[in-house]
Formats: C-alpha cells, sequence, structure tokens
C-alpha cells in the first residue's frame, strides 16, 4: 500500500509550493554531489535557487536575463564533468531557448537538468504571457531528454535528488502557487515509473494524472466512489519514459481512461498516453487539461475551473468515458 499524506482528502491539508521542493532538494544534492552546480536567468529567489548560491557560491553561475546563454553555459560545464541544474520560468526556459536546449544540450547528449517553473496556469494574475502550457510537449519531443512533473513539494525533492544520479538530458516541471501536498517522506518515487496512488477491484476507469492535478484526481475519485463509481489513480509523474507497463496493466482492466493535467491538451501528458495506447491497447479516452487556448489573468484556482481542470470535469470526463465503452 503507498504511503500518502493521511491529510490528503481534509480541508486543512498541507499546503506548500511545489518549487520549494525544488529548492530543498538542490541543497541536499550540492551536499550529495560536489560536481552539482546552479545556473540562473536572475531569477534565483524565486525559482528557489538563492539558499543554493548562498551555501555554494563557488557553485553558481547568475547568467542574467539571457536564457539562451543560460543553455549553452551550461551544456559547457557538463562537457566538463559538472551536473549542471539551469533554472528558469519554464516560459521562457525552454520557452523562449528551445534550440539552444535542443543542439547544445540533447543533440550533444550533455548531463544538463532544466528547471523550467512557474509552469501552467498557477501563475494566475502574470497573465497569459506567463502561463506556460506548451513546455512537456517542447521538451518531450527532443530526443534523449526525460520529462518530470512532481505532483506536490515532496516530489519535487525526491525527484531533485533522483536526478543527479541519471546521466542524461532532463526536464523538470514546477507550479508556483501552494498545492497540497499529497505524498509522504515513505512515498515510493522513481524516474520512469507511475505510482498507483488509488485502486480498486472494481475500477470501471483509470485516471491518469501529473502535476497538481493529481490531487484533484484523488478528490475526484472520492466523490465518485460516493456515487458507486470506482477508479483506479496514477501519479504518472514521468511523462517520459513513460511507465507503459503499469499503464497497460491498469488500462487493461477497466478498458476506459481520463488523462488530467494542467498543459495544453495537445503534446502532453494525455499525447504521450494516447500515442502509447493506441499502438498497444485502443480504449475511450477522456482529456483534462487547457483546450487550445491561451491562459487570462486571474486567481489560480479560479482560472483552473475557467479552463476546465475542476473536480466536477474530472468527475464529467469520468462518467462519459465510462458511458463510451
Amino acid at each position: 500500500m503507498i504511503n500518502l499524506n493521511p491529510k490528503l482528502y481534509d480541508n486543512n491539508i498541507e499546503l506548500k509550493p511545489i518549487r520549494d521542493g525544488f529548492g530543498e532538494g538542490l541543497l541536499l544534492a550540492g551536499d550529495y554531489d560536489k560536481d552539482v552546480v546552479a545556473l540562473c536567468a536572475d531569477l534565483k529567489e524565486s525559482t528557489r535557487v538563492e539558499e543554493f548560491a548562498k551555501k555554494f557560491p563557488e557553485r553558481f553561475v547568475e547568467v542574467g536575463v539571457a536564457e539562451q546563454n543560460l543553455a549553452v553555459v551550461a551544456s559547457g560545464l557538463a562537457s566538463m564533468g559538472k551536473i549542471p541544474f539551469a533554472v528558469s520560468y519554464a516560459i521562457f526556459s525552454p520557452g523562449r531557448n528551445w534550440e539552444q536546449i535542443r543542439t547544445a544540450i540533447c543533440y550533444n547528449n550533455t548531463n544538463v537538468k532544466i528547471v523550467g517553473s512557474h509552469a501552467g496556469l498557477n501563475v494566475g494574475a502574470d497573465g497569459g504571457s506567463h502561463q506556460m502550457l506548451e513546455d512537456i510537449a517542447l521538451a518531450r519531443v527532443i530526443p534523449r531528454m526525460i520529462v518530470v512533473v512532481p505532483c506536490d513539494a515532496l516530489e519535487a525533492k525526491k525527484a531533485t535528488l533522483a536526478l543527479v544520479d541519471i546521466i542524461c538530458p532532463a526536464y523538470l516541471r514546477l507550479a508556483r502557487e501552494k498545492s497540497p501536498v499529497v505524498t509522504s517522506v515513505t512515498t515510493p518515487f522513481e524516474i520512469g515509473r507511475a505510482e498507483i496512488f488509488r485502486e480498486s477491484k472494481r475500477a470501471q476507469a483509470v485516471i491518469i494524472a501529473c502535476g497538481l492535478m493529481v490531487h484533484r484526481a484523488m478528490m475526484a475519485s472520492k466523490k465518485l466512489a460516493k456515487e458507486g463509481i470506482e477508479v483506479t489513480v496514477i501519479n504518472n509523474h514521468t511523462i517520459k519514459p513513460l511507465d507503459g507497463k503499469t499503464i497497460l496493466a491498469e488500462v487493461e482492466k477497466t478498458g476506459a481512461v481520463v488523462v488530467a493535467e494542467e498543459h495544453q491538451k495537445a503534446g502532453g501528458l494525455g499525447s504521450a498516453v494516447a500515442e502509447f495506447l493506441a499502438q498497444n491497447y485502443p480504449v475511450p479516452m477522456e482529456f483534462i487539461g487547457v483546450d487550445d487556448k491561451f491562459g487570462e489573468s486571474g486567481g489560480s484556482a479560479e482560472l483552473l475551473e475557467h479552463f476546465g481542470l475542476g473536480v466536477d470535469d474530472i468527475i464529467e470526463a469520468v462518467k462519459k468515458v465510462i458511458d463510451r465503452k
């Protein structure tokens, strides 16, 4: 049985920004391996690199507002045996410097960890220009790139440490706002392995989620259970490589899938799952995500509801996909 936060379904569940978990993990990574270095594009406080820079000033590089340089300098450091974490807002990295990431990092297969903070709708008042909803698609399409989307701060901390020992390019996606802490210190985490957070022998559908949508998927599963509808919920934190084995095993039991992510419906987790199932076990699917739109200014929770990423939206999608079986 997976050990999750015992207050998972409570109204007073702990809230913590996912980016905070990265900052804590980066400090531990610095202690763990002397080759870990951090680079930032003039955003070290808001991206939680500041404490690393204070503790390891000789291992921190401030490149300034120059995201293309961020990628290229990180690639150079990796070529010299360092383990660079190149950190910025997701809209700028991988958004602004995608070609440098593709060529200098992935084409050359350098061991750089790209960290995109403030991803998704949850940057709220920053508006559509800064609400990065396309970064998973941008990252996962590049050969050799690992893509990880933690569900909470604890998982972000574990992911940061895990990436130190994986020698290849990787993208770590972080959210800005406080969100529920779904997991516990003892919840398993492994790059490339999805975890089943809720399981039922009577499950009629599988909800596959990543990021802060995992908590919403769990809340939807509880409400559905009260209506007599059981579902399996998978925390699919690693978008690439996709854990096809776990997904296939659960989908074969239910024959229906809902995918939930804080990203465009096109190109993200939903697309990855659909591509896999189309080749291995085609079933009815529904997708919870932003439907070919840019973001807007507003509160984080308000925007998630506005764009159809609410708990009730997941419930409706589950009922719809079950009817299609």
